[in-house]
């Protein structure tokens, strides 16, 4: 009995740690590339704003609720937790371990966003955000995840209170993967207005001198 009493409070001491970890809620993070009118590049975690979007910059993968999840079709729970601790995989094509993680997410019905990197862009923006450019890398909250370990991913998972089970509706839809680094794009330059000069009116033929008009003048 000693024995397990002791396992049993080491198991609990080790989630207790984890969620310690878990800081409150936190959005996911993107970085933005914006091109500016004289051509200048900026990087930003904020998208341009409506007035911005509007005259013709098209911002890719714009941020929803709760770190880029959408939370309106979840039940009360998992859309508690979820606005707590929202989840973010940051992946690459051809990463088999990404494949893994994502996977993991998916069977325990684990809404998240994902990043892509695949870019020299999302590289570096990759290493702004976590300090290395290994992937997978994951975010769980503000708590960071560096590689894959389904144990370790797990053990955070349960700590922020993900169920083990899916509990997603037959009607939820995840919102497909967006680059890390968003493209925008830089507004189309107005045509310079070109005013064509009128011809001038035809000035009208003068009238023929008359005895009631000898000087013949125009109005």
């Amino acid at each position: 009995m000693t024995a397990i009493r002791r396992a049993a409070t080491a198991a609990t001491l080790a989630c207790t740690t984890a969620l310690a970890l878990l800081p409150a809620a936190a959005q996911a993070q993107q970085v933005f590339r914006i091109v500016g009118p004289d051509g200048k590049v900026t990087f930003s975690d904020r998208a341009p704003d409506n007035t911005a979007a509007a005259s013709g910059n098209q911002v890719a993968g714009t941020l929803r609720s709760a770190g880029g999840v959408d939370t309106n079709a979840l039940p009360y729970a998992l859309r508690q937790v979820v606005s707590r601790y929202p989840v973010t995989l940051y992946s690459a094509s051809d990463c088999s371990p990404c494949a893994s993680a994502r996977a993991l997410l998916m069977q325990r019905g684990v809404p998240f966003a994902e990043r892509t990197v695949n870019t020299n862009e999302d590289v570096e923006a990759l290493k702004r955000l976590s300090g290395e450019s290994g992937l997978p890398f994951a975010t769980i909250g503000t708590q960071q995840l560096k590689g894959f370990s389904d144990v370790e991913w797990s053990q955070y998972l349960d700590a922020a209170g993900y169920p083990a089970q899916s509990q997603l509706p037959a009607s939820y839809r995840r919102a497909p993967a967006t680059p890390l680094v968003a493209q925008v794009a830089k507004p189309a330059a107005a045509p310079a207005s070109v005013h064509e000069a009128a011809p001038p009116a035809a000035r009208p033929a003068a009238p023929a001198r008359s005895t009631t008009n000898p000087a013949g003048i125009i109005f």
